[in-house]
């Protein structure tokens, strides 16, 4: 029996999550209690063997100058012939939203669980991160793009071979979130009949 006496809310909650942008994102995010009771809350994720094959790390506020630093440095390092547009988009993304979040995604390899499942894992993370930040009564935006695939970049937070799953960006919506183009549900979802595809 579940212990929450009532749930008929809960899919239309869970339906109203959305993805912000991280630069329309404003003040106030969470604060540390926060923080670390949103990271706790995507902890209850899919975890074949326990092995957490994740680590979250936090930017603070009064580093975000210092990681701009850093990006902007090892995209110089790897594309010397990087224009001053580039530059700017690596600093203002080490400045975006209130409040960032580094996951890494940290491997298991002697682990007998495989390692797509170890992945799956770290994903499943990730969204449970968005849905607490949701939770929370915040936007959350998680996104990639070249430092999460840079070794540079990832040396500043960890060690190979971990990896860089993304950058969540956690703030207040600063204008209204958009609906995205969700897919037809009878293109995504069937009931299997033997012999076919």
């Amino acid at each position: 029996m579940n212990q929450f006496n009532d749930l008929s809310s809960l899919p239309a909650y869970l339906s109203s999550r959305r993805s912000g942008r991280p630069r329309d994102m404003v003040a106030p995010g969470p604060d540390a209690a926060q923080l670390r009771s949103i990271v706790a809350t995507a902890s209850r994720t899919p975890d074949h063997g326990k092995l957490n094959p994740w680590r979250v790390v936090h930017v603070a506020g009064d580093q975000r100058d210092r990681l701009a630093e850093l990006l902007t440095s090892a995209y110089r390092a790897e594309k010397p012939e990087a224009g001053r547009l580039e530059i700017e988009a690596m600093e203002t993304l080490a400045r975006l939203a209130p409040e960032m979040l580094v996951v890494l995604y940290s491997p298991r390899e002697s682990s007998k669980i495989p390692l797509w499942e170890q992945q799956l894992s770290v994903g499943a993370f990730v969204m449970n991160l968005l849905h607490a930040i949701h939770a929370q009564g915040f936007v959350g935006g998680w996104i990639t793009g070249w430092p999460s695939y840079s070794a540079a970049v990832r040396d500043q937070f960890g060690a190979a071979p971990e990896q860089i799953a993304g950058f969540v960006f956690i703030g207040t919506a600063g204008q209204p979130l958009e609906e995205r183009p969700r897919p037809d549900l009878d293109a995504v979802f069937s009931t299997w009949q033997p012999g076919t595809t």
